[in-house]
């Protein structure tokens, strides 16, 4: 869940690199240290922010591979907060030459010029997904290669759907429908939806609904507006008839885990659900499905991270070569094995599905897919739209989304 819950102190960190950009040190200069090394083998400092040790084995395996073939070496630091070190390495002027990105984090760092925008230059870099292209471009260009992504898709317990009467062909696809198979469930004693209480959940119904936060470019405001506010008030209708609980009225710290202690028959979550369920509920059986459309189709939301280098690295060619190592697909499918992700080019799609058939409705969000907010400076709005939403129950969605249109104007200089 790193990718998905951003501390204070990462906070204060982006904040630190965007005063100390500010304040003149700045990416963009062409001082003597950002000079390339013009021969001879090169070493190069990766830092990732890795979900456990089956990915830390994985991306050191990977990059000794590399090293090896390239006659380079190449040294892979797993970090303890990714966003504060590399916020501290920055601000130092000794950044790693290779780095994840987190996409709720990309306009932060391209915005003061803190990356190179190496993406075209990965071959075929078409073949990334195009949602994913565009979460990783700003002002134009494709900055850095999609390492990976995830999801959100609705999950179904299967014994609390069968106790209620339900089948297969009850699984909802439309709004509507999700309505009207939790009224069955709540009949049945059950709660019907476990659902977190934040944008990165509730935001799948806004982009069902046609709305999202900013524009594509994440250049304009769009919070205020018809779709948005349909989307909320559709939420809010589901809250307040209780056919979806917040995982706090379940005694649960994610809606993953109110899914797996049976206290609801269904959630919607990222495919690192997996995961969790298999170590800590191993015995719940469980469906996936594509999230129900709303009124403008499919929608949902994708996490992801990317191969950032630094604008400062000394080493930028070897750094593109050894991102082009890591995102062909065969590689990709071998981390998707290693520890669950999903392949960021649509060429490794077909292999996906056919490892992991169960995760098919995962992968087929890539298409309708939105990406986090492209765009800086946005954490303190997001942080009070969450605060928002976890009041939605009781509030005023139209107030609410006056207030995020409002505070993302101010946050883009408008």
């Amino acid at each position: 869940m790193e990718m998905l819950h951003r501390t204070l102190l990462a906070a204060v960190a982006a904040s630190a690199l965007l005063a100390t950009a500010a304040c003149g040190s700045g990416f963009d200069d062409d001082s003597s240290d950002s000079a390339q090394q013009q021969s001879g083998p090169v070493s190069l400092q990766i830092l990732i922010g890795s979900s456990g040790q089956a990915e830390t084995t994985a991306v050191q395996e990977a990059a000794a591979k590399w090293a090896s073939s390239s006659g380079n070496t190449a040294t892979v630091t797993p970090a303890q907060d990714l966003t504060q070190q590399l916020g501290q390495a920055f601000a130092g002027d000794s950044p790693p030459d290779v780095f994840y990105v987190d996409a709720g984090r990309f306009a932060d760092y391209a915005s003061v010029g803190a990356l190179e925008p190496y993406g075209d230059k990965i071959s075929n870099s078409s073949d990334f997904y195009e949602s994913l292209r565009t979460t990783f471009t700003y002002d134009g260009k494709l900055y850095c290669a999609p390492k990976d992504f995830s999801t959100l898709a609705l999950v179904v317990n299967t014994d609390l759907w069968s106790k209620a009467g339900l089948t297969d062909a009850d699984i909802p696809t439309t709004w509507d429908q999700l309505t009207s198979v939790s009224q069955k469930i709540k009949a049945k004693g059950t709660v019907p939806l476990a659902l977190g209480d934040t944008r990165d959940r509730i935001g799948a119904f806004m982009v069902q609904a046609g709305g999202w936060i900013t524009s594509v470019d994440g250049k304009t405001a769009t919070a205020d507006t018809p779709e948005n506010l349909q989307a909320l008030q559709y939420v809010q209708g589901l809250l307040k008839n209780k056919y979806a609980e917040y995982p706090k009225a379940l005694d649960a710290g994610w809606a993953g885990e109110a899914f797996g202690k049976g206290k609801a028959a269904m959630t919607i979550e990222g495919n690192w659900i997996k995961g969790a369920l298999s170590a800590d509920f191993p015995n719940v059986k469980y469906t996936v499905h594509p999230l129900p459309a709303g009124p403008k189709g499919q929608g949902t939301l994708s996490f992801t991270n990317c191969w950032g280098i630094a604008a400062k690295s000394k080493h930028k060619d070897a750094a593109v070569k050894f991102v082009e190592a890591m995102t062909i697909a065969d590689q990709q499918m071998t981390f998707a094995k290693a520890f669950g992700v999903m392949p960021s080019r649509q060429s490794a799609g077909g292999q996906f599905t056919q490892q992991f058939p169960a995760d098919k409705a995962f992968i087929d969000g890539a298409a309708y897919a939105q990406g986090p907010v492209n765009a800086p400076k946005m954490d303190s709005v997001l942080a009070d739209f969450d605060t928002g939403l976890q009041g939605l129950t009781n509030g005023d969605p139209k107030a609410l989304l006056a207030r995020v249109q409002k505070n993302t104007q101010s946050a883009l200089g408008q």
